[in-house]
């Protein structure tokens, strides 16, 4: 018997997991229930996707939704929201299962009343990575853990860009024929911003015609301008609603983040069909092989980096190589459409 699902997201913040939360909703047909001043709500507005707004605790109204919409599975994308979700099933008629889709690492379990009483009430929390799904094995206590289930996301097949158009991007940024080195995240610390561009600096210094193109906001602003100040031979584009073509235009991709959980600009690269680099932890290290389908480099090493990056610039034919198995890898594991109809199995069968 087919079972109603409901999203639920109360974050207020407009990045990867609430763009994620709308997109999974839309692609599955579900109800979904969103912060009442939440930026995704525009979004909503413009794809026609239905949904219901409320203040972030407010349990009484969820707990109505749940009862009137005859809901089965609570689905939450952000870890904050468990308390609400946990207060509105215990306050509803209907008493859901509640599913957690556990974006983040675990580094620990605050082992108290309050904690366990939250996870007695999860059925099923979804790893995406298998890195996160052992942490979670090793942190919940056994008494306590719920259901654990490793899934991977996805992205849509990209629109891959003409010649003409790859020319023109280029021309608005006075590129000719550099060495480019795409990045995109938000742009902070821990994202390894300065470590891209470090590295990058260093092939100048070498003798290489390089650049690197970072793609997105500033996290901290202080960060970006000291970094766009020292950099003046490098690209910043600020927020970019045509990321994949910056990808396109480059040589290579590099991921950067010092414990990043999966990835999906990783994922974005490979569709692209473009080489790509990642950090020698989390998930990076379940997304490339190195040697076989990208780099690994050593995480928050500007020097190592710098010495994968003189590789592939050196060796065309491995880069090539390296990106369309990439290409090969992501078409078959990472489709957006594919992981989404796994995900409606994981939410149908709880």
């Amino acid at each position: 018997m087919k079972k109603n699902i409901l999203e639920v997201c109360f974050s207020p913040s407009f990045g990867g997991l609430e763009l994620h939360m709308k997109d999974l909703t839309k692609a599955l047909g579900l109800k979904a229930v969103i912060n009442k001043k939440s930026k995704l709500k525009e979004m909503f507005i413009e794809e026609n996707i239905p949904f219901f707004e409320m203040k972030r605790y407010s349990f009484f109204k969820l707990a109505k939704v749940i009862d009137e919409h005859n809901i089965d599975v609570v689905h939450i994308n952000w870890t904050k929201d468990i308390p609400v979700v946990i207060l509105a099933k215990l306050f509803s008629k209907k008493k859901p299962k509640v599913v957690q889709t556990r974006n983040m690492h675990m580094t620990r379990f605050k082992d108290d009343f309050y904690h366990k009483f939250l996870y007695k009430n999860i059925s099923t929390i979804v790893g995406i990575s298998a890195k996160v799904s052992e942490q979670l094995h090793k942190f919940i206590p056994a008494d306590i853990r719920p259901n654990i289930v490793t899934w991977y996301s996805g992205v849509d097949k990209p629109y891959i860009i003409d010649e003409k158009t790859k020319i023109e991007l280029k021309n608005k940024h006075s590129l000719g024929d550099e060495f480019l080195v795409c990045n995109v995240a938000r742009v902070e610390f821990t994202k390894g911003t300065h470590i891209v561009l470090e590295a990058v600096q260093k092939l100048r210094e070498n003798g290489i015609n390089a650049k690197a193109i970072i793609v997105g906001p500033a996290n901290n602003k202080e960060y970006y301008d000291n970094l766009v100040k020292k950099y003046t031979k490098d690209i910043f584009t600020g927020f970019s609603k045509i990321a994949n073509s910056y990808i396109q235009i480059s040589n290579c991709f590099v991921l950067a983040t010092d414990n990043e959980t999966f990835g999906m600009a990783i994922m974005d690269a490979m569709r692209c069909g473009t080489c790509v680099l990642g950090s020698d932890s989390g998930g990076p290290l379940e997304s490339i092989t190195h040697m076989q389908t990208g780099l690994h480099f050593k995480t928050m090493d500007s020097d190592d980096l710098y010495k994968k990056l003189k590789l592939i610039y050196e060796d065309e034919n491995l880069r090539s190589k390296l990106a369309l198995a990439a290409q090969e890898k992501a078409d078959k594991e990472y489709d957006l459409s594919t992981q989404f109809e796994k995900m409606r199995e994981i939410l149908q069968s709880v």
